[in-house]
């Protein structure tokens, strides 16, 4: 009897323990496979020892150890995102990833970071504006935000006052570009600048004036709403105890969040 006892209590204790490993997990759902850019550095990148990090996939990680999920790193050709998330290579696009403009073509969690386009120059090149601008060679990421946000009615006068508006398969091109004077100029997300130019800020400057502003979210297949509100319910998890905040830090000194605020 005593035997017997003892198993159904062990019994109780595995199903507890299986029950909070498999936390929000109903669909069976065991891995969770996010499509990122390896070359947006801080969101997603590969360090010196070979591994892919960043701030976008740490939030990933979280959010899968929470869940009882297995974190795949999936880098992707960023032109190539449409049709890895709607072959269902991936589950996710999360590299900061602006949903502004798209808001109809996935299925988005809340924004969770605001986001500027900014230029990034050399600091003796004699740009301190965008009017300064003129009848320079800026460059950008292809697909990015800035390409779409120079490319916009909007700054119409602005992009066609450039001697070129070059774009590139992705910033660390463009900024061995700008250092050996083939460009002027390189248009890029405020994040990816400051990362960039930490520790050569005697070498290179970001202009105050922005492009624009934009905001970053978790875009999904349209229509997946099931996947989205497990990711978000957790995100904002992580708001409430702090985890994302810590995350951030790590990153960039202070919280970007804005989710739930």
């Amino acid at each position: 009897r005593k035997a017997v006892l003892l198993l159904a209590m062990l019994s109780v204790i595995v199903g507890m323990f299986t029950a909070c490993s498999n936390k929000k997990s109903d669909d069976g759902r065991t891995t969770f496979t996010v499509g990122f850019d390896a070359e947006f550095p801080p969101y997603g990148y590969k360090d010196d020892s070979g591994e892919y990090v960043g701030f976008d996939l740490d939030l990933a990680q979280e959010v899968c150890e929470r869940n009882g999920w297995n974190l795949v790193k999936q880098p992707i050709d960023w032109d190539s995102k449409d049709m890895e998330l709607e072959s269902g290579n991936i589950d996710c696009i999360w590299n900061g990833f602006t949903m502004n403009g798209r808001e109809d073509q996935y299925t988005w969690t809340d924004p969770y970071m605001d986001n500027s386009q900014v230029i990034v120059v050399k600091k003796d090149s004699g740009i301190n504006t965008l009017a300064d601008l003129a009848g320079k060679v800026v460059e950008v990421q292809k697909e990015s935000a800035a390409e779409t946000a120079l490319n916009d009615e909007e700054h119409a006068d602005l992009t066609a006052s450039f001697a070129q508006l070059l774009s590139v398969g992705e910033y660390n091109t463009a900024f061995m570009d700008l250092e050996s004077g083939a460009v002027d100029a390189v248009a890029i997300d405020i994040g990816v600048a400051q990362f960039q130019i930490e520790g050569k800020e005697d070498q290179y400057q970001i202009l105050d004036e922005t492009i624009s502003s934009e905001q970053y979210a978790v875009g999904f297949f349209l229509g997946n709403t099931a996947l989205r509100d497990e990711v978000q319910s957790t995100l904002l998890e992580m708001v409430e105890d702090s985890t994302f905040a810590e995350i951030s830090n790590q990153y960039f000194g202070y919280d970007v969040c804005t989710l739930g605020k």
